[in-house]
């Protein structure tokens, strides 16, 4: 159904709506709202999301993105806008673009990136997702099917409530579907060869995204564990590299190049000198089974075999079979409540059984399962001030009996920091160094160290993967 012919419909129920041409393709476009309302839409999504994916606290590297950001958006269709590139301090390699110019690249995604002018083609692309008013087009979507399904409800009594603002905020984050993503390569590859950048970089990028597919692909097989969901949504991320339409799109491309040719692979990789590799020191840091956070001064342990997911608000730990799971937060404890009164006032109040209480290493924890068909086991260990909340899950028919000790074990584990273990609580961080003569990746792979398939990792941060080897005298990015 064309949704210019919703818009009519709606119009009825007394809601704006419209048909607008789209200023980086010509098209028209179901919208919903004007600019202003962008801006403003993209500026309440760019507050919380800061809250989810803290800014990496390094000025000197923002200054540098946002300049290279700048560059490309000066020579998009949308120049007038105010954009905002910003490194969000997160391990994850992706990128995402908010309507009205709020543009994120992950820290994760930086370390594996080659030259300025591939950190150009990854801004190129989420600039693009502005300029054509994806992010606008999809919220305008949504509401019309919301207001469609309002409507209907009062003629039929029949309803439901959606949360879209949850939905669109995930949406902007993991991508904007097949089509606009294809739209955004193209815009992207335009701004890239018209800023003076050398448009194969888009090419050297995908290169980088594939290989790094693959890498995780075979890391998995040999693990005998299913492939991780995700990675970056965009800058060709499922083109093969002699795909028709990507040599298409950078013939284009380079046809509305500049003459400039840039590539700054030096002036690139030295921002990138210390830059933490994986988890870093302000969000805690994973080491094999255990977990080290420096600013909060404890560590805990997870049973062998099973995974860990280090968010900013929740450290999760799964089993192999991710049929269980443990989340950890933090919260204040200003009125200094006990663990027991915490954990009541926490569960509202619900039915708990096996209930228990222990001291362990000065904190203070209180422990019990809240019964029923999808019973949990929850706990909550006090230090003073500042409290640590678990709750703890089964899925499908597994019986939380099955897996309620290895919880039992996660929780009583938490403890402070030693001071001998300090160190484990700082991260990884890259280095660079300039091959001498007879040096190979077997070599640095010994001295480094990355956890897993070291030499593999080397030859994908230095875009060397599967079998390269580096050139004497070149600069190499290695993991300390």
């Amino acid at each position: 159904m064309n949704l210019c012919h919703v818009a009519v419909g709606l119009l009825m129920l007394g809601q704006l709506a419209g048909c607008a041409v789209n200023p980086a393709t010509g098209r028209s476009n179901f919208v919903m709202m004007s600019e202003r309302q962008e801006l403003d839409l993209g500026r309440r999504y760019s507050q919380e999301i800061l809250k989810q994916y803290p800014r990496y606290a390094d000025e000197k590297l923002q200054a540098y993105v946002q300049q290279v950001g700048e560059r490309v958006a000066r020579h998009s269709h949308r120049n007038q806008l105010n954009y905002q590139f910003t490194v969000v301090d997160s391990p994850d390699i992706n990128a995402f673009a908010l309507p009205g110019g709020y543009i994120y690249i992950h820290r994760g995604l930086l370390a594996y990136l080659n030259s300025e002018a591939e950190l150009a083609a990854v801004l190129g692309h989420e600039v693009g997702h502005v300029t054509a008013r994806h992010g606008v087009q999809q919220q305008s979507q949504s509401s019309a099917w919301g207001m469609l399904g309002q409507a209907l409800a009062v003629g039929t009594g029949v309803g439901a409530a959606a949360d879209l603002t949850s939905v669109l905020g995930s949406a902007f984050v993991r991508g904007y579907g097949r089509d606009m993503e294809l739209e955004a390569d193209g815009l992207g590859a335009q701004y890239l060869a018209r800023s003076g950048y050398d448009p194969q970089a888009m090419i050297e990028v995908v290169k980088v995204l594939k290989n790094q597919e693959d890498f995780t692909r075979e890391q998995a097989v040999k693990r005998d564990q299913a492939q991780p969901a995700g990675g970056y949504h965009g800058v060709f991320d499922t083109h093969p590299d002699n795909d028709r339409r990507l040599q298409q799109v950078l013939g284009s491309a380079r046809a509305l190049a500049t003459g400039q040719q840039e590539i700054n692979r030096a002036a690139f990789i030295k921002h990138l000198n210390g830059l933490p590799f994986g988890d870093s020191a302000a969000s805690g840091v994973r080491r094999g089974q255990h977990f080290y956070h420096a600013g909060l001064g404890l560590t805990l342990a997870f049973p062998q075999g099973w995974g860990m997911v280090n968010r900013p608000d929740a450290l999760i730990g799964h089993s192999a079979d991710q049929q269980a799971f443990i989340a950890m937060t933090q919260q204040a404890n200003p009125k200094h409540l006990s663990a027991a009164q915490l954990l009541r006032q926490r569960t509202g109040g619900q039915r708990l059984t096996a209930e228990s209480e222990w001291h362990q290493a000065g904190l203070s924890g209180y422990s019990a399962i809240i019964p029923g068909t999808a019973a949990k086991r929850v706990a909550v260990l006090v230090q003073g001030a500042r409290a640590y909340l678990f709750v703890a899950a089964v899925r499908g028919r597994t019986s939380l009996d099955a897996h309620d000790d290895s919880f039992l074990k996660v929780i009583r584990s938490l403890r402070p920091l030693a001071a001998a273990e300090q160190r484990l609580a700082e991260p990884l961080r890259l280095h660079l160094i300039k091959v001498q003569s007879g040096q190979d990746m077997a070599a640095l792979a010994r001295r480094s160290k990355l956890p897993g398939d070291a030499q593999a990792t080397l030859r994908l941060l230095n875009n060397l993967y599967p079998a390269g080897e580096p050139a004497p005298g070149s600069w190499l990015k290695v993991v300390r």
